[in-house]
């Protein structure tokens, strides 16, 4: 079972993602990972490295630590 903080970096990331209207295959090119990795991880199925967190949060121009914040908190 995903941890609480697996399941908020997967909705932070999908929230970022369709936020800037990109498709996971764009994700995926940005941040050099595949398309279906991203998705397993926006899902929560996949137990994320500290590196591949980085470079998602740098395709989308983000700091790494709001990827891992709850929405409220950055506000």
């Amino acid at each position: 079972m995903p941890s609480p903080s697996r399941k908020l970096f997967a909705q932070r990331l999908r929230a970022e993602r369709l936020a800037r209207h990109l498709t996971q295959e764009k994700l995926g090119e940005l941040a050099d990972l595949t398309w279906s990795y991203i998705g397993q991880v926006e899902r929560g199925g996949r137990n994320i490295s500290v590196d591949n967190m980085d470079a998602l949060a740098q395709a989308l121009g983000l700091p790494l630590a709001s990827l891992l914040l709850p929405k409220a908190a950055e506000d």
